[in-house]
């Protein structure tokens, strides 16, 4: 009898541990929520993403994301996020997907004049989105604890962030910069200070923004940033993005 006790134990003990390996708390991503920009003098829509017992927490890092309805739709980033902090390879982040669009007319598109280095939208995000999220969520108010990360022209934008946002974003997920718009993005980096930033940089190595991306690369190189550096066989596509998702973010916030 006692044996057999304790095998049931130890297969109960077993299955356990097991659900436990696989088991994923689950964050909370809210609706769209709307800032009005005096800055830019339009309204804008975000989401944000909040990891399991985020009340009993404080001093979260804290990642931006442009393009973001399709971090979520396309990419799934915040179901990403839930099973990278469940399974205890990033500490709990808050992640704020800032929606390109119009919130009063989706179809508006509003990418190409936001990311294609506009001052105003720097200005945006250091004077008040940042400061909303501080006040309505247990972020951190460090530099070193905030990232800010986009694709193809959100590429060129968080590469754009780097250089004249230093004093607040920390980490820069670039994923297939399209940097050709801004013709001297590579002149900010090489004419300034080595910046306090820490850089993931990612394309594809065919039909991409690989020119780009390679010449940054250099341009990094030059002036002795320490970063990480992925080319993927894929083109300018969420077959190329997806699956950089978790090495972007343990880059960043891996325990």
């Amino acid at each position: 009898m006692v044996k057999y006790l304790v095998t049931v134990l130890c297969a109960v003990f077993l299955n356990f541990e097991a659900l436990g390996a696989n088991y994923i708390l689950n964050g909370k991503l809210s609706d769209n929520r709307i800032i009005s920009s005096e800055v830019l003098g339009y309204d804008l829509q975000y989401r944000v993403y909040t990891p399991a017992n985020v009340d009993a927490q404080d001093n979260l890092p804290v990642i931006y994301l442009t393009d973001g309805q399709w971090y979520i739709s396309e990419g799934g980033m915040h179901k990403v996020i839930d099973e990278l902090i469940s399974s205890g390879k990033i500490e709990p982040i808050v992640a704020v997907f800032v929606d390109n669009r119009d919130p009063h007319n989706l179809r508006d598109n509003r990418r190409n004049s936001q990311f294609l280095g506009n001052e105003k939208y720097v200005d945006f995000y250091r004077d008040e989105l940042v400061k909303k999220i501080e006040n309505d969520y247990p972020v951190s108010k460090q530099q070193e604890d905030r990232a800010i990360m986009g694709l193809s022209f959100g590429g060129l934008n968080a590469t754009f962030f780097g250089a004249k946002a230093s004093d607040t974003f920390h980490m820069l997920g670039i994923q297939s910069p399209a940097l050709h718009p801004v013709n001297n993005i590579y002149t900010l980096y090489k004419e300034q200070p080595k910046l306090p930033l820490k850089i993931f940089l990612s394309t594809g190595s065919s039909n991409d923004t690989e020119v780009h991306a390679r010449k940054l690369k250099k341009t990094l190189e030059g002036k002795g940033y320490d970063f990480e550096y992925i080319e993927v066989d894929e083109g300018h596509n969420w077959r190329n993005w997806e699956p950089l998702l978790d090495d972007t973010l343990i880059y960043f916030f891996g325990r």
